[in-house]
């Protein structure tokens, strides 16, 4: 990889840095600011921080990787990622961050279902802040492998070099700035994906000739590229649909929601973020179709497809716009991380540390801790991903449906069944998180083979878990009281948040 291109990278990584110098000196008196910002993020930053954070390096590496293997029929999965973002910014969004902050100032989500049911065994708090920490970590070091790899792949320096590379950056600006610092770097580095995925594929189609040309050259190598349903089924559209129900359990995605400074703010930022996941989709498919007529065109041999993005930024542009393109994928990447690592800090902070030893911890203390969290959080990450074949890395492909049969169900019931009890919500989750992990690896088919192999686990294990929590909770008593109570005054709130906005002095 030419100097330029490197020179971009580290301009890249030093407004990163400059971010979390800002953040550091605005946001971290307090836990509240380390963890939420203070609740003042606006619609903007949101959006794109949750879609940054959300999409991660498969939306520049292994989507379009799909649409150059198999065409049209890897677009499934979007259409279902759109519809559960939809649902999610409906729902989930809006009474998440009333029910937050009506419930006793909630900053993470365990907390949240702690004082949602008024759980005073804390055995919600525990068991989701103990689902969140290992996942994450788990999930964080994926990334790091992504980052070492793409050091390796793109530039050719030592996989480790890229790993710690990757890691320190992410590192000091998450721990330092803290959550302000994590969503302002999302929304830079959510605009530098999206301005990425619209210039890679528009630039091959116009080296290729246009959309007619693109169009005849990939039906002269397969003319179901451009067939929806080429080599799927009715169960496998089913599975790909399905990965749009993850979104209602992703920790790192809604708690974005609870940082917003106005629940009225969220329908701009429900435009906002639609519009951007959109059209970031649609370039990620289109970098994969106009990849392969370009490739075909030119001759160029693709090892793995999954490098079609990195392939096409260094053969179609210049070394400095190259570098700034790679940084697009560094930029999903590490927007990823950081949220990871900022949620796992955030439950050893509030759902241990100030929860079992030191409950008359002052907020400069806790904010001292979180930033150690991140470090522990990081540090153990680091030492799964040194090696990239380490096994244990396979369990991260299916955290996302971990996350979203435990946490799914039981966070859209909680916000919208008066009904719904602390029982209810254990079982759910519970039931969720083990029947993800028995299609996963459960050896039952005649074969000796996986379900998952027939079915993706999220179906299941969100069904199951709606099911377990609707159930067990019709089993004991309705909740009344502080809880009851509680829910009312978030419903009246929310039909307040629905009126116009009426102007001071009228």
């Amino acid at each position: 990889m030419e100097t330029g291109a490197l020179i971009t990278i580290g301009l890249y990584f030093v407004l990163m840095l400059g971010i979390g110098v800002y953040a550091w000196r605005k946001s971290t008196s307090d836990v509240s600011g380390y963890m939420l910002g203070g609740r003042q993020l606006g619609p903007a930053v949101t959006a794109l921080s949750a879609g940054a954070s959300d999409m991660s390096g498969w939306l520049m590496m292994g989507l379009p990787g799909a649409m150059f293997l198999s065409g049209l029929s890897a677009a499934w999965i979007g259409f279902g990622l759109v519809v559960g973002a939809y649902l999610n910014y409906l729902i989930v969004a809006p009474r998440l961050r009333v029910y937050t902050e009506v419930a006793s100032d909630a900053i993470t989500i365990p907390d949240y279902l702690g004082k949602r049911f008024a759980d005073r065994s804390y055995m919600l708090r525990v068991i989701s802040s103990l689902v969140i920490v290992v996942f994450f970590t788990l999930y964080t070091a994926s990334g790091l492998v992504a980052g070492g790899k793409l050091f390796d792949s793109a530039f050719g320096l030592d996989y480790g070099l890229g790993l710690w590379i990757t890691a320190g950056v992410v590192l000091a600006y998450t721990l330092f700035g803290g959550f302000l610092a994590v969503s302002l770097t999302d929304f830079v580095q959510g605009c530098i994906m999206f301005l990425a995925l619209v210039l890679v594929p528009v630039v091959a189609m116009i080296q290729v000739g246009g959309p007619a040309e693109t169009a005849e050259i990939i039906r002269t190598v397969d003319p179901a590229r451009f067939d929806l349903l080429a080599g799927t089924s009715a169960i496998g559209i089913v599975s790909a649909l399905a990965w749009g129900l993850g979104y209602f359990g992703q920790p790192h995605i809604i708690v974005r929601f609870m940082a917003l400074r106005s629940v009225r703010d969220v329908p701009a930022a429900r435009r906002i973020g639609m519009s951007w996941m959109i059209v970031s989709l649609l370039g990620a498919l289109g970098t994969g179709l106009t990849g392969l007529a370009y490739a075909t065109a030119n001759g160029l041999s693709v090892a793995d497809p999954e490098t079609i993005f990195i392939i096409l930024s260094d053969v179609l542009f210049d070394p400095l716009i190259s570098g700034f393109l790679l940084a697009a994928i560094l930029a999903a990447i590490m927007s990823t991380i950081s949220s990871q690592l900022l949620v796992s800090s955030s439950s050893l902070t509030e759902d241990f540390y100030g929860l079992f030893v030191r409950r008359s911890a002052s907020q400069k203390e806790l904010v001292l801790v979180g930033r150690i969290a991140v470090l522990a959080v990081a540090l153990a990450a680091i030492g799964l991903a040194y090696d990239p074949e380490n096994n244990v890395l396979g369990l991260v492909a299916n955290a996302w449906a971990g996350f979203g049969a435990a946490f799914g169900p039981l966070i859209i019931l909680s916000l919208t069944w008066k009904r719904m009890t602390r029982n209810g919500a254990l079982a759910g989750m519970i039931v969720g998180a083990a029947v993800v992990l028995f299609w996963i690896f459960a050896p039952v088919l005649p074969s000796g083979a996986a379900l998952t192999t027939v079915l993706y686990e999220m179906v299941p294990g969100f069904i199951l878990s709606f099911l377990a929590i609707v159930g067990v909770s019709l089993m004991g008593r309705a909740p009344t009281g502080e809880v009851a109570e509680t829910f009312e005054r978030v419903r009246v709130k929310l039909d307040e948040a629905k009126r116009p906005a009426t102007a001071p002095g009228t």
